[in-house]
């Protein structure tokens, strides 16, 4: 069966599943099946697609019908323009979260040597990602999650930022406690999805793990006792960036009271509350 074939018959499966983006999820699986980019497949309409590869295509479209996120399904994501390892152990990095690593960086650029946490690192996006775009900057990334640690060591390994990524397992910033104003910026994408909006989720993000997804019954439990252990950690001046769901920037930003912090609600593309930013006043 030809790629224009193959690509029209399973657009409708997915079509008929509900899939918000059928046509782009059936190039994306199919590019991925054949070894190429999905773009590749509109300049060869008319390649025959082997039985095999043809078989397999459709048993990821079914999967993906069924609810599976694509990313899963590749074992791949783009990030920050990087693409990145990705398993059901992790949560998938989404756009939204370019934008803590964008203002980490306009933050430290110029840092001689900034000392940077990843807190609930994943699959290692954010802090991979500021390993690569930040030369200079030595980074620690922390999950409670050992199996979360293992893709983002993979990640890392990936984009040769190995040397300056140190990953630890446990919980928050526990791992560095003892230590005093070590950190010239925190950042952290916890969770942050309230308890009882957890079973109104779309399908596909349900499969992503809950412990990256439940923040407690307001969405702010981990927020809540992170605040206190950065105050110690953080350096006089230095940052602490949160990703927050729509709506809570209010909420967030009371955790983090003048004139110990000062703050600001910075919005995501669509003008939702997306990223606290707070200086550490001391």
């Amino acid at each position: 069966m030809r790629v224009e074939e193959l690509l029209k018959k399973e657009t409708a499966t997915l079509r008929a599943a509900g899939i918000p983006s059928p046509r782009v999820d059936a190039e994306v699986l199919l590019g991925f099946v054949l070894g190429c980019d999905r773009l590749v497949l509109y300049w060869e309409p008319r390649r025959e697609v082997a039985a095999g590869k043809a078989t397999r295509f459709k048993e990821l479209v079914a999967r993906r019908a069924a609810g599976e996120p694509v990313a899963y399904l590749t074992g791949e994501k783009e990030f920050m323009g990087l693409s990145f390892s990705v398993t059901p152990a992790v949560l998938i990095p989404r756009p939204e979260t370019e934008l803590l690593v964008e203002t980490a960086v306009t933050l430290l650029q110029g840092a001689a040597a900034p000392v940077v946490a990843d807190v609930g690192t994943g699959s290692g996006a954010v802090a991979v990602s500021l390993a690569v775009l930040l030369p200079a900057a030595r980074v620690f990334a922390v999950d409670i999650s050992t199996a979360a640690l293992a893709v983002a060591r993979e990640n890392a390994c990936r984009h040769r930022v190995a040397d300056r990524v140190v990953f630890y397992a446990g919980d928050l910033l526990e791992p560095f406690a003892g230590n005093e104003a070590v950190f010239d910026l925190i950042a952290a994408n916890l969770p942050y999805i309230p308890s009882g909006e957890m079973g109104a989720l779309p399908p596909e993000v349900r499969r992503e793990p809950v412990l990256a997804l439940d923040g407690g019954p307001d969405g702010l439990n981990f927020y809540r006792r992170l605040v206190p252990q950065a105050e110690r950690l953080l350096k006089p001046g230095g940052h602490l960036l949160l990703e927050i769901g729509p709506g809570q920037g209010a909420a967030v930003s009371g955790l983090l009271p003048p004139p110990v912090w000062e703050g600001s609600v910075k919005p995501d593309l669509a003008g939702r509350d997306r990223l606290v930013v707070a200086q550490y006043r001391g």
